[in-house]
């Protein structure tokens, strides 16, 4: 029997092979296919089917890793860039992130879907509000902007064809990071 560690890297070698496999496929659930998976992650279908039973489940834990990489990715771009900096490279990291969400989305079911957004959807927000409230006190973003509003105008994300999707991805993030800016005096 394989050590924890070892399974512990299984399972995260899977995770990842799935991710990249939905990036290339710009999340495309349908070319997702479990066997190729394994294979590429250098693990059993068995091994696999032990971690996540379901499609759903290997799916669900790619959106939490994806989510975790987003959050976490805040404190290091904040000592790297001034706010507003910061918060526009989270926002490119984003788009990528709502482009494997979006398959993902479509493959869960609606109330799993529900479920795991209501369990993780904190952690962005308080991620965003981070990133926002730093902009504001160094005076790059404007005043009375919170988490939600943001959320609000990135929910254009999801309604951008997949064929037109890395042309108006940046437009709508760049219109966003426009629209934070405060307002020019006079």
């Amino acid at each position: 029997m394989a050590s924890r560690s070892d399974a512990v890297a299984n399972r995260d070698r899977i995770v990842e092979t799935a991710r990249a496999e939905l990036s290339r496929s710009n999340g495309a659930i349908a070319d997702l296919k479990l066997h190729a998976v394994a294979k590429a992650a250098g693990v059993g279908q068995g091994t696999l089917y032990r971690h996540f039973p379901t499609r759903e489940h290997l799916l669900a834990e790619v959106y939490r890793h994806e989510l975790t990489q987003l959050v976490e990715a805040v404190a290091p771009l904040l000592a790297e860039h001034p706010p507003l900096a910061a918060l526009t490279a989270w926002l490119d990291r984003l788009v990528g992130y709502a482009r494997v969400k979006r398959g993902v989305m479509a493959a869960i079911e609606a109330s799993a879907w529900q479920d795991l957004y209501a369990d993780q959807h904190h952690r962005l927000d308080e991620a965003l509000g981070t990133l926002l409230e730093r902009g504001q006190a160094a005076g790059e973003v404007r005043e009375g902007v919170d988490a939600a509003d943001v959320i609000l105008l990135l929910g254009a994300l999801s309604r951008i064809p997949e064929a037109e999707w890395d042309r108006r991805a940046i437009t709508v993030v760049a219109l966003v990071v426009d629209g934070l800016r405060p307002p020019a005096a006079g």
